[in-house]
């Protein structure tokens, strides 16, 4: 394994960065540029992603992690994004039209109104996907009414880490993770559905296939080599969905939930089966293609650590330094239950679009403390509920949770997740699961384990558990 780093692109909504990485999991270099979508030239109160401008800067952070690495020890590149964006090119290679960001508001009366091509449960059931406004299927009815032309001169649909893999290699391939995104899949077949294709009046040829995680895409052209300083033929692996990657490479094995705790939570499995009826939608349960074909990624989501800098904003403002460790001690003074204090946790609805949070209890001896405490009880109390829903989704009983983001770091909020779910809660030191999980791949495409499970068996992730009380 003489050569062992791996080049991660990884392209965020707000940071654009590339990491060079080892079979160890260890970060030898990393590069990072601010990310900002673009007003569209043609409709300029919409919001595009403008590639060349993120190749740029792309082009510039690899040239920089090049410089600190040996080129003759890189083994592989790849590339992660966010989910469902992508655009259309042409047979000549070109691309027909900005790749339309997932923070453009274009799309949300066709989702309002896709009962005119499907019937939204139909819909739901066959692909599991929840019906947000900026689903993949959302764009390319847009396309289809508003450009027609497009669609008509339309080769090929590639979603954003394909588009910089063939900015990489001149090679165009969708992969699996990436695809079961878009709305447009069948969660039976781990394939394009025909059926929804139809109906929203997209050629399936338009899609192409879809390519495995871990499958060479290409090679790395000479005109790519020259732009990134990464050697020409070295092998582009397709990977692809950032989530997918993160929770692959936070060590999650099946049936065992991840917790990305952020300004969001996002929690979520990957299991064996899957339910796509009318109770998982009504529950806001999303479910994606896993990495690894037979496997499902079951979740859902909730604002999290957004209610906790309400708090510090609106509670603690006078506060300067050390700010939530004086939060934290000072909930930990105050008793379970919070004396009373309950609060109702949502402070956003990302489906229905209506906020309902709520902080009952109040009297005149209440203090912040105990309010800071019952935000993060309700909080934990969601985590129990949203454990609760995968279980019955995918049909498998928890026997501990995996905790990432900078919500982890927080250990009276671990301690009460652990209680309040039963189960206990893992804590990694790893801080890059996305791109460790993306390399994982890289290193078993590229022959030096037989496959990224064995790859990652070779990580030290210094796991902290904390067990209920």
């Amino acid at each position: 394994m003489s050569r062992d780093i791996v080049i991660v692109f990884d392209c965020g909504a707000t940071n654009v960065r590339v990491i060079a990485i080892n079979r160890k999991g260890e970060i030898l270099a990393s590069e990072s540029w601010p990310n900002n979508s673009r007003p569209d030239p043609f409709f300029p109160d919409y919001r595009i992603w403008d590639i060349k401008e993120i190749w740029g800067k792309m082009c510039v952070a690899s040239k920089r992690v090049m410089s600190r690495i040996k080129a003759e020890d890189v083994l592989g590149v790849t590339v992660t994004t966010f989910g469902v964006d992508g655009t259309l090119f042409g047979e000549d290679g070109q691309m027909l039209y900005p790749v339309i960001s997932w923070q453009c508001e274009r799309t949300n009366p066709i989702m309002r109104d896709i009962g005119k091509y499907i019937d939204l449960h139909d819909l739901y059931r066959e692909n599991g996907v929840l019906p947000f406004n900026f689903n993949t299927i959302n764009k390319l009815i847009w396309f289809s009414e508003n450009r027609p032309d497009i669609i008509r001169k339309s080769y090929r649909f590639l979603f954003m880490p394909s588009i910089f893999s063939y900015m990489l290699s001149g090679e165009m391939l969708n992969d699996a993770t990436m695809a079961g995104t878009s709305m447009l899949t069948s969660l039976a077949t781990r394939r394009y559905s025909t059926t929804i294709l139809d109906r929203i009046g997209i050629p399936e040829s338009i899609m192409g296939s879809v390519a495995e995680p871990g499958t060479i895409a290409g090679n790395v052209t000479q005109k790519a080599a020259d732009e990134t300083s990464i050697p020409v033929k070295t092998p582009v692996v397709a990977t692809g969905h950032d989530t997918q990657f993160a929770i692959f490479g936070s060590g999650a094995e099946k049936n065992q939930p991840v917790l990305s705790s952020g300004t969001w939570e996002i929690l979520m499995v990957r299991a064996e089966g899957f339910k796509t009826g009318n109770e998982q939608l009504e529950q806001s349960i999303t479910t994606e293609l896993d990495s690894r074909p037979g496997l499902y990624n079951i979740g859902n989501q909730w604002i999290a650590s957004g209610i906790i800098e309400w708090a510090r904003k609106n509670l603690y403002n006078e506060i300067k330094d050390d700010v939530f460790e004086k939060m934290i001690k000072g909930a930990e003074s105050v008793p379970s239950g919070s004396n009373g204090v309950k609060v109702i946790p949502k402070f956003f609805e990302e489906l229905r679009g209506k906020a309902g949070g709520q902080i009952l209890g109040l009297t005149l001896e209440t203090t912040r403390d105990e309010i800071f405490r019952a935000i993060l009880e309700a909080l934990s109390e969601r985590l129990a509920e949203g454990k609760r829903a995968l279980e019955d989704a995918g049909g498998f009983k928890t026997d501990s949770i995996v905790c990432v983001g900078g919500g982890s770091k927080n250990r009276l909020w671990n301690q009460l997740r652990a209680n309040y779910t039963g189960v206990p809660i893992r804590i990694i030191s790893h801080k890059e699961t996305t791109v460790l999980g993306a390399s994982l791949f890289v290193q078993a495409a590229c022959g030096n384990y037989s496959s990224p499970e064995e790859a990652r068996s070779g990580i030290d992730y210094k796991t902290l558990v904390i067990e209920p009380e």
